[in-house]
Order: structure tokens, then sequence, then C-alpha cells
């Protein structure tokens, strides 16, 4: 346990990042590789995005496009809009969150409580709270534009926008490899679920210019591995910000060595496992993270280790049924 604790920060922002890591021993017992976990859920905002939200903003502001005045508008399933919520708390920026109503309602309340602005679009025809689709994601696209329109607003676009990726390159990825380091087994693999893609191939890209043999897999629920190229059989599925059925824009191939498709069942059961057993609260997709982790600790030689990520906190899923 560390006995001297760091200088203090500025504001919130300077504590993004430098996030810790954890063996799972427990969960992993018996199996020849070791799972290694960075903490995301330790960032300010409780997850990965905050690295993409701050990043963000400053490129924003350091090209000139985002300044005073201007209100930041962002599609959002929670975690990003977050991110961004608090950056703008900090900066002084009107922030307006567009995210589907059938996102969890911990996400809206904690942007709320940052003073945020929430405008929740309706699910399509046929949605199930819980459980966003890409028609869904569709519908939020739709009227984000509008509002950026309406109010000339600055989006962050994180599906598109290079900043998402440069983030993770430039910090989550080194730290990792850093951390993965510590107790001398070598490296194998890397594994992250995969919404905009900006985790994986931050990371991907960062990990492979270091040891280009590190095997870097993508995490896609069942039924909607768009891919691996397998056809969308379960837009529905319960893993939300991810496997939203199409390839997104920052995806980069090359850096992925396969896919691992991981069900609703095996997330939340291991989710649960990772709370009882390690003391982490995850969510849905550090559950699939791990679950697809352990498979590959299975495969490997002893004291091996594979790395992957607690994207957010489970705490933004004590309304849904994942520890009901």
């Amino acid at each position: 346990m560390p006995t001297v604790a760091p200088p203090a920060a500025a504001n919130v922002l300077e504590l993004i990042g430098g996030t810790p890591a954890i063996f799972l021993d427990r969960l992993g017992s018996g199996v020849p590789g070791r799972v290694l976990l960075k903490l995301e859920s330790a960032n300010p905002g409780g997850s990965v995005k905050d690295r993409v939200a701050a990043r963000c903003i400053a490129d924003a502001e350091a090209r000139g496009e985002l300044r005073p005045g201007r209100p930041v508008v962002e599609l959002t399933s929670g975690n990003m809009g977050i991110g961004l919520a608090i950056a703008c708390a900090v900066k002084g920026y009107r922030l307006v969150a567009v995210m589907s109503s059938g996102n969890s309602s911990e996400r809206r309340q904690q942007l709320a409580a940052y003073g945020a602005e929430v405008v929740l679009v309706p699910q399509a025809a046929g949605g199930v709270p819980g459980k966003v689709t890409g028609a869904d994601l569709a519908l939020v696209e739709a009227r984000t534009r509008e509002l950026v329109r309406e109010l000339d607003g600055w989006r962050p676009d994180q599906f598109a926008n290079p900043s998402n990726t440069s983030a993770h390159e430039a910090t989550t990825g080194p730290e990792l490899w850093a951390q993965a380091r510590t107790e001398g087994g070598p490296l194998r693999a890397f594994v992250a679920i995969v919404g905009t893609g900006g985790t994986f191939v931050g990371v991907a890209r960062a990990l492979k210019v270091r040891e280009p043999t590190i095997r870097c897999l993508a995490v896609e629920p069942v039924g909607a591995s768009v891919l691996a190229g397998r056809p969308i059989t379960n837009p529905g599925h319960k893993l939300q910000g991810a496997g939203y059925a199409f390839v997104p824009p920052a995806w980069q191939p090359s850096l992925c060595d396969g896919t691992v498709a991981i069900g609703d069942e095996e997330a939340t059961a291991t989710a649960r496992e990772l709370a009882r057993r390690e003391g982490v609260l995850g969510g849905f997709s550090t559950g699939a993270n791990v679950a697809a982790a352990l498979r590959l600790a299975r495969e490997v030689e002893a004291g091996a280790v594979i790395a992957t990520i607690a994207c957010d906190t489970g705490l933004r899923y004590l309304s849904t049924d994942l520890y009901g």
C-alpha cells in the first residue's frame, strides 16, 4: 500500500490517466497465464473515456475550433459524455449530451449532476431498455447533427476524431506496457472490446511498436461480431457502448490479430465473479474483456501476461440486472 500521497493537482483534469493495474490471480487460479486488468474506472469520471474527452477538448482549443461561448454537443452512451462533462465543468463550456433512452439511468443522472444538458432520444421501434442497437444509435446521430446546426456547436465526434486514438496511443498503451513488465512475465496479448475503436487501436499501436509479436484481439458481442465478418443476429445485446454492428471509422484491421466473441451470460457471470473474488466492480463490457482475457490465459505458457481494460465502474449498472 502506498505511504506517500501524490502532490495536489491544480484541477481534476490533471488526475486523468496514470491508472493502476492489477493481476487477477484469484479469478485466474489454475490458469497458466496471468490476466492484467488496467483499472480505467479509477479515472475521475470513472471510465476510459476521460482520457479521450480531455484530449479532444484540448486539441480543439489548440486548433481554435473551440472557444469560450461555443457549446459542446456530442453523441454518447454515457462514458464519453461524463468525461466531457467533467472537462466542460472545469473549462466553463456548455455541454449538450445526446443519448439513447435505452442507456442505463445512472449515466444520464451523472451527466446532469456535472451540469450537462441531457437530450434523450427514444429508441427505435421494438427497442428494449438497456440494449442499445445500431438503429437506436442512428436516431441519436441524427438528433446530434440537428443540435450541432441549431446551436452552432462544436462536436468532438468521438467515432471519427483522431484525438480518440492518439490519447490512448500516447498514454494508455505506454502505461499498460510498463505495468505488464513490472513482474517480469512477457506480455503476450492485449484484448479489448470495440466501440469507437479508439482504445483498441491506440493501445495496439503503442504495444506493437514496442513488441510486434504481441497479439491484439478485438472483443465483440456474440451475434454482433461485425469485425469478424459474421452476420448480425443479436443487435440487442447488453454490452453497452460496443458492438453497434458497424465498423468504426477509426478501425485499423492491420492491428487486429483476431476477434473473441463473448455473450451476455458469460460477460455477466465474469463481471459478478470479478466483483466477488477480486473486489473490482465493473460493467458488462469489463466482464466481456476479462472473460476474453481468461480464455487466452488458458492458451499461453506459465507466467505470460494477457492485458485488458476495466472500461468503467459497475456503479453505472446498478439499475440493470448485472448485479441483480
